[in-house]
């Protein structure tokens, strides 16, 4: 039979996933947070909803969580801990600081239960197709147990080493990416400033060694006005290059880039674009203005 499947966090990434779960055939239990609408669709094709959390554990074999950050990681395997069962599997797919992932995944162990981080990478029309990319960090046994779940959602899954190291390669999957992001949106407002039109700056890159994928959806909004071309948020973009600087920290590394593509958006969000349809490609506005673009 298949494992039965919490699920905690069912937003842009989370309700395409918990979907593919369900159309695997796996039972499911789901939890309204923000997205109650995500909660009733999923209601509607078979999944059951759970009042607590502890319910939502007490239903379940395996829980994978989708949120925000680490608090809202923490906070919600503490809403489980009580209906969490020796042989029970927790998989957390958010973007979480690997401080706070070491230290639950011990307690976890410890319990009897076996835990993965399994951060993302693409769009939520990834996850609405199952083909999302999946950085892997766990024991061996954990991660084979895990696996079936995982390829519910996934059409790339990396094993990234021992516990801790998913997240710890998402944040820096995400530098890059983000990294990406400030460099575009200083290049667009430097375009404008110098009489170079953003049609005739994408005119050059498209199609040349500097186009890659998320060059074509930060584009999305410069370009063609769509803004929600690439839905990540400002405001993560800033808790996870603030991870990445801890990490950093951690271990001693100088971060002379990083802090500087970190303030990038930092001054975005301070700006005001801290809301949650203030979206990474949104940078180049906040750039723009500043720069008197």
């Amino acid at each position: 039979m298949a494992e039965r499947v919490g699920f905690v966090g069912v937003g842009l990434m989370g309700h395409g996933m918990a979907r593919n779960i369900l159309a695997k055939g796996h039972p499911l239990t789901v939890i309204a947070h923000r997205r109650r609408e995500a909660v009733e669709a999923l209601v509607a094709e078979g999944a059951v909803e759970a009042r607590t959390l502890a319910e939502l554990a007490g239903r379940s074999d395996a829980v994978v969580l989708c949120l925000t950050g680490s608090p809202q990681v923490e906070e919600a395997v503490e809403g489980l801990w009580p209906a969490l069962r020796e042989g029970m599997a927790v998989v957390d797919c958010s973007t979480s600081d690997p401080v706070s992932t070491d230290r639950l995944g011990a307690r976890l162990r410890a319990r009897g239960v076996a835990f993965v981080d399994a951060p993302l990478s693409r769009t939520p029309k990834d996850a609405w197709e199952g083909t999302l990319d999946v950085m892997v960090g766990g024991e061996d046994a954990a991660v084979a147990r895990v696996e079936p779940v995982l390829r519910c959602f996934a059409g790339r899954i990396v094993r990234v080493g021992g516990p801790g190291t998913g997240h710890r390669m998402k944040l820096l999957n995400n530098f890059l990416s983000l990294g990406y992001g400030a460099l575009y949106a200083e290049a667009l407002a430097l375009s404008r400033k110098v009489g170079i039109a953003v049609e005739r700056f994408d005119a050059v890159v498209r199609d040349g060694r500097m186009d890659c994928g998320f060059y074509r959806t930060f584009m999305g909004h410069a370009l063609e006005g769509n803004r929600e071309a690439h839905r990540f948020t400002l405001a993560n973009a800033y808790k996870d290059l603030r991870y990445l600087e801890g990490m950093a920290n951690a271990d001693g590394v100088p971060t002379g880039v990083a802090s500087a593509v970190k303030n990038s958006y930092a001054e975005a969000v301070a700006a005001g674009g801290g809301g949650p349809e203030d979206y990474v490609p949104h940078l180049a506005d906040f750039v723009a203005r500043r720069s008197g673009a």
